[in-house]
């Protein structure tokens, strides 16, 4: 019955190892993961940016080690949740800063289509398929590939499109939309 209302306050505050070792942990983690996911493809990305993304997981990964007690204290989850938050804004700041820091955290667009032709090599090194770029066409209102005058992958993930002026469709009297979003 002692055992349910005890508490060990020394080993919910104070780390069970040292300070810096768990500031070069976190730092190598955040670092090694955001390298791993940069050069993954962008449509794998979603809407996230990859520094959004890192810290959602590694932000819960460091509460759920701290709250489960997988460390011995909330101190160590803190001081990790805190090197996550230096290591984003360090980098968020980097890329604000210098403009070639900039285009390594985020790709420059990659063009998928031009003057309604598909850049087969784009989607290849992308993993997109055909059918997959035309399925995002659509959910855009373009019904041709021959409405677009260029598509591009973003460094989000998402596609942007620029339609051509004419339209393919049986109503010639449609004007299309300059850029759809």
């Amino acid at each position: 019955m002692d055992k349910w209302f005890s508490i060990n306050w020394q080993a919910i505050f104070v780390p069970s190892m040292s300070i810096l070792e768990l500031i070069v942990r976190g730092s190598l983690v955040y670092l090694a993961l955001f390298t791993v996911l940069r050069f993954l493809p962008s449509r794998q990305m979603g809407t996230l940016g990859i520094t959004d993304l890192l810290v959602v997981v590694l932000f819960a990964e460091a509460a759920q080690n701290a709250m489960a007690s997988t460390y011995t204290s909330i101190t160590e989850g803190a001081i990790l949740v805190g090197t996550v938050i230096f290591w984003s804004y360090l980098l968020n700041w980097l890329g604000y800063k210098v403009p070639q820091f900039q285009r390594f955290l985020n790709p420059p667009p990659l063009l998928l289509v031009k003057n309604g032709q598909m850049i087969l090599r784009h989607l290849e090194r992308e993993l997109i398929t055909e059918e997959e770029l035309m399925s995002q066409l659509r959910q855009q209102g373009v019904e041709f590939l021959a409405d677009v005058k260029k598509a591009y992958l973003e460094a989000d993930g998402s596609i942007s499109i620029i339609a051509s002026d004419r339209k393919s469709s049986s109503l010639p009297q449609q004007k299309a939309d300059k850029t759809v979003v």
